[in-house]
């Protein structure tokens, strides 16, 4: 088990958040720096993916709420990030734009054919 002590100062307001978690690492390796580097990558992957999910691609903006409909566009928004990656040449919202205007070629990077 480990306790971390977050402070931070946003406007001159400061505040101070203390958190505890628990870890499978043996003693000998759970030293404070290494919890502290895991802990700090798990929030830039976190951080990164809903950084795209919500600035990218509006998802806290989306007042889609009946149905099956939020699932199917959290299925269609996951397909979205899949195909990112294999198209290098611009960013992320600027392949999603381009895609959007070409759609043929986003089956393509997924490997489905259009039928012409």
């Amino acid at each position: 088990m480990f306790r971390l002590r977050r402070e931070r100062t946003v406007k001159g307001v400061k505040s101070v958040d203390v958190v505890v978690g628990i870890t499978s690492l043996p003693r000998g390796e759970a030293s404070a720096r290494r919890l502290l580097k895991l802990i700090r990558s798990h929030w830039g992957v976190e951080n990164q993916l809903f950084g795209v999910r919500d600035v990218t691609m509006g998802e806290d903006a989306c007042r889609v709420r009946k149905r099956n409909a939020p699932e199917a566009l959290a299925v269609i928004r996951n397909l979205v990030l899949a195909i990112l990656p294999k198209a290098k040449d611009r960013s992320r919202a600027g392949m999603m734009r381009h895609l959007c205007l070409h759609p043929k070629k986003a089956l393509g990077l997924l490997k489905i054919s259009t039928g012409e």
